[in-house]
């Protein structure tokens, strides 16, 4: 059967529609620095066109001309420029070493850390001064000799690495703050201690470092509560600026240095990670940690990021499937959009003097590109896939909002095949986002066009429980996993049939990654009019995903306590798709990387065989060296594929 797909994919080229193989030419930017003049933009380019997971390249372009040259070695990151424009700083490779480099020249080694349970900020900053560099950099905690012996000693509640290459445990690493200095490349370790360091900023002037740190929980391990902190850079002398049963992230001062812009939750934070579920705020406070107040309150939605322009904070805001930015002046007031069209969807930024952005961005028609906006207006920088969709179709992606079973009202999106003939049927792929809290995006999807190439329909569904339409929305899966949110998928599916009667009834299949997966697994024991499933790293076993995922309470923030409490564990099974396998119908393709830490690959093995035994249809496609998802170029493509024969053999069966 992959040998006839891959036949007809041959035909499909020649006819001008997009083939899963597509996907090795299409490159991508990422992480846009600008130079604090605007007039030059550090980005990076990821690209697939070779074995293995996708690589990154990290590029310079002059703006004026458009010319762009290469910085650094395969891999470089996390760019940054010196504050007079005329240096940058980034992390990446020199031969063997891996480290710090301003303008291509070695001056600190840097160490990573494969710990999964932080939330992003910077990790490098320089000084106002622009002489001295301070940097994040791991060092040893004390489990390291233990967990690495033989046989290994496990002590720690976290145990597990992120889902990420052969990686399996832990490394122990703590993150620390470091300072160089750039001329003699003198360096000196400013923290220590078993917690972590990140999001670093220099005050303006130049005498505190602020950062964030879980430092007031005794075991960090338990329980996230991020503090923003200061260390006096002369003397290591550490004040903590704020306390509270919230987060405080991303801390960035004014140019004055009185406020300081930071991005927190409104609510404690029970468990040993972020909760996905609890939207965040931009706040400031003054420097001292008083006058703690909500800039964005008038805005019921995810916000991020904050950074400053003058008087006004700008910061990136989380609306209907897509990341858009806004500011805000900081003595208060209604925030504004700055670039907030329905699409593109912003998934990097950054500012400089003026109100100046360049940044990364989706749009309906390409994966994220290198934007400018200035106050003469927004203009596209590069245009890296113009040869791939050069006279191949794009099919439309139509959003359309319905009221759900209980009168909620949920947004969903509808790609269409890409060329439809009138008195003809098509089927649909109802493909499910994972998280829960997370949230489809109406901008181009790779997969989506390649069903559409075929005469295929995708519909996504922001279900309750996915973000980027208020906390309510947000809130919607709690207690209730396997409910409601199922229901808003179903509910979707009858909404698309009745108003798109082009769509066959008779050919619908349903498929989802992680949390998707759990929908996929659930729905098909529910709904069987679904012709084929596919599963990736799906959870069929609640009780049994929270002893082995590496964030064990996960669920604990979703249920509001612990399986072994009340009647939580009776709960959690009843919710579990395993449960429920009897009642299966539908034949489905599990899919699991094999070194999933995130969920474990023993749910699909579970769910494997259960589905055998009810006498399911069913196969098991692992990938080795994979962790949550597909990340290797070869098996996005194989599982494309697989995918397609998969659909096509039981489509067949209803005609």
């Amino acid at each position: 059967m992959i040998n006839a797909i891959g036949v007809a994919f041959a035909l499909l080229a020649q006819q001008g529609v997009l083939q899963s193989s597509d996907l090795t030419r299409l490159r991508s930017v990422q992480e846009v620095q600008v130079s604090p003049d605007g007039s030059r933009i550090a980005y990076v380019v990821e690209s697939r066109d070779r074995p293995g997971r996708p690589y990154t390249q990290m590029f310079v372009m002059n703006v004026a001309t458009g010319a762009s040259g290469r910085l650094g070695s395969e891999g470089a990151s996390h760019a940054r420029w010196s504050p007079d424009g005329r240096s940058l700083a980034y992390f990446g490779r020199q031969g063997e070493r891996y480290g710090l480099l301003v303008d291509s020249v070695f001056v600190a080694p840097v160490q990573t850390s494969n710990h999964g349970i932080r939330t992003p900020g910077e990790y490098l900053a320089w000084s106002p001064d622009g002489k001295r560099i301070a940097f994040v950099s791991a060092t040893p905690g004390p489990e390291t000799k233990d967990a690495e012996g033989d046989p290994r000693v496990i002590t720690r509640y976290r145990y597990k690495s992120t889902s990420v290459g052969t990686t399996i445990f832990d490394d122990n690493r703590r993150l620390h703050l470091f300072l160089v200095d750039v001329a003699t490349r003198q360096v000196r370790q400013l923290t220590d201690g078993v917690y972590d360091e990140h999001a670093i900023a220099w005050s303006p002037n130049g005498e505190e470092i602020v950062f964030v740190s879980n430092r007031a929980e005794p075991d960090p391990d338990r329980f996230f509560n991020d503090e923003a902190y200061a260390i006096h850079v002369a003397d290591g002398t550490i004040r903590q600026i704020t306390s509270s049963e919230s987060t405080e992230e991303r801390p960035q001062w004014s140019s004055d240095g009185r406020l300081i812009a930071f991005e927190g939750t409104r609510r404690a934070l029970l468990t040993s990670r972020p909760s996905p579920a609890q939207d965040t705020h931009i706040f400031v406070m003054n420097a001292d940690g008083s006058n703690r107040r909500e800039l964005g309150a008038t805005i019921d939605n995810r916000q991020s990021s904050p950074r400053w322009d003058g008087g006004s904070v700008y910061f990136t805001v989380a609306e209907r499937g897509n990341f858009h930015v806004y500011r805000v002046l900081a003595t208060g007031g209604a925030a504004e959009p700055v670039i907030a069209d329905p699409t593109p969807n912003v998934t990097s930024w950054s500012l400089a003097a003026g109100g100046t952005i360049a940044y990364a961005a989706e749009t309906a028609r390409d994966m994220a590109q290198l934007f400018l906006k200035t106050p003469r207006g927004t203009r596209q920088l590069t245009h890296l896939n113009d040869s791939v969709f050069a006279g191949k179709a794009i099919a439309p992606v139509e959003a359309f909002t319905f009221p759900s079973f209980d009168g909620l009202p949920v947004e969903a999106f509808l790609t269409r095949p890409a060329r439809m003939e009138g008195g003809r049927r098509y089927p649909m792929i109802v493909n499910i986002h994972g998280g829960p809290h997370n949230h489809s995006s109406p901008t181009y999807d790779h997969q989506a066009q390649v069903y559409a190439a075929r005469g295929w329909a995708t519909l996504m569904v922001n279900y309750r429980g996915s973000t980027s339409y208020g906390q309510r929305h947000a809130d919607g899966t709690f207690r209730d996993q396997d409910g409601g949110e199922a229901l808003d998928v179903r509910y979707a599916v009858d909404v698309a049939l009745r108003q798109n009667p082009w769509i066959d009834p008779d050919r619908l299949g349903i498929e989802g990654l992680s949390y998707g997966g759990q929908l996929t697994n659930w729905i098909t024991t529910q709904d069987h009019r679904f012709k084929a499933a596919v599963s990736v790293a799906g959870i069929a076993n609640l009780i049994s995903f929270t002893y082995m995922a590496y964030y064990h309470d996960y669920l604990m923030g979703e249920f509001g306590g612990y399986p072994h409490q009340a009647n939580l564990m009776e709960d959690l099974w009843e919710r579990s798709a395993l449960k429920h396998v009897a009642s299966a119908r539908t034949p489905i393709m599990l899919v699991h990387g094999e070194n999933d830490n995130d969920v474990s690959i023993a749910e699909n093995e579970q769910y494997y065989i259960a589905l055998k035994d009810v006498g399911v249809e069913t196969i098991f496609v692992r990938y080795p060296r994979e962790g949550h998802g597909v990340s290797e170029v070869g098996h996005q493509i194989d599982l494309i594929d697989r995918s397609i024969a998969w659909y096509e053999q039981h489509f067949s069966r209803a005609r």
